[in-house]
């Protein structure tokens, strides 16, 4: 059986001059076979159906506290889409959850907030799913599954049945909410940890704070299940990783403060 890099590798092969293998922000190959264009109408329609389906905050203070936190990592994240046209909504919803879509949606579940008490720890949070986005994590899951089903052709005959939109929307990240569990590969969360510390870092988010927040979801959690259980890495492994990342990203914080980066965002 074919392994998975072997398998992005003959997917590269087999896409030929049409589609052009890509390589993450930190260098990994991946298969990408959807344009941009195609991945952000993906995400519009996905989070317009969250919103019909989800209730959304009014919270006028929790809102703008999101806000403060989300735009100074926009800023700052290299996104094509400038930071004042990301959709940023808050969702009533008690899991410790956030995401991000191609296109330029966020959304924050209000319990989030219970977990990631202070402003540098949701900004961790914002900042690896934005992480996601950036990294075309969406995309190369989507390019995956299509390949096994047989080419870009599927995508249409996928997204006329609810339950191939539902896969579709899963694949971008929205498992949980469309019922489907399709979690993220070990090696995209750790790249998004990656560039999301990094991202904080830059925006004048103190990065130390992302080792308290995982610390903070292995108590929501009881520690969570064990590794070996889950394609997500143990939250002990994580914050291990996270700690190891600190001297490279301890200089872009203080040159951040330094050049009067200091994001004032109070609940």
């Amino acid at each position: 059986m074919l392994n998975l890099t072997r398998l992005k590798t003959l997917g590269c092969l087999l896409a030929g001059l049409a589609f052009a293998c890509a390589t993450s922000p930190l260098g990994r190959k991946q298969l990408i076979l959807l344009p941009d264009s195609q991945m952000d109408s993906l995400g519009a329609q996905s989070f317009a159906e969250m919103k019909r389906g989800q209730s959304i905050s009014r919270d006028f203070a929790i809102n703008a506290y999101v806000q403060c936190i989300s735009k100074p990592l926009l800023a700052v994240s290299g996104s094509s889409i400038p930071a004042d046209r990301w959709e940023i909504v808050v969702f009533n919803e008690d899991s410790a959850n956030a995401f991000a879509l191609p296109g330029g949606k966020i959304g924050v579940h209000s319990g989030l907030l219970k977990v990631a008490v202070t402003p540098g720890q949701l900004a961790a949070v914002i900042g690896h799913e934005i992480g996601h986005v950036l990294a075309r994590h969406g995309n190369e899951r989507v390019s995956e599954a299509l390949l096994a089903q047989g080419g870009l052709a599927m995508l249409g005959e996928v997204m006329k049945s609810k339950s191939g939109k539902q896969e579709i929307f899963a694949l971008l990240g929205l498992g949980v909410q469309f019922g489907i569990l399709l979690p993220h590969s070990r090696t995209q969360e750790s790249e998004s940890d990656r560039i999301g510390l990094e991202m904080m870092s830059r925006a004048g988010f103190d990065p130390i704070e992302a080792i308290e927040l995982w610390k903070n979801m292995a108590k929501a959690s009881n520690g969570g299940p064990p590794e070996f259980l889950s394609t997500h890495p143990s939250h002990s492994t994580r914050i291990e990783e996270l700690r190891r990342e600190q001297a490279r990203v301890r200089p872009m914080y203080l040159a951040a403060r330094d050049a009067g980066k200091s994001p004032d965002c109070r609940r």
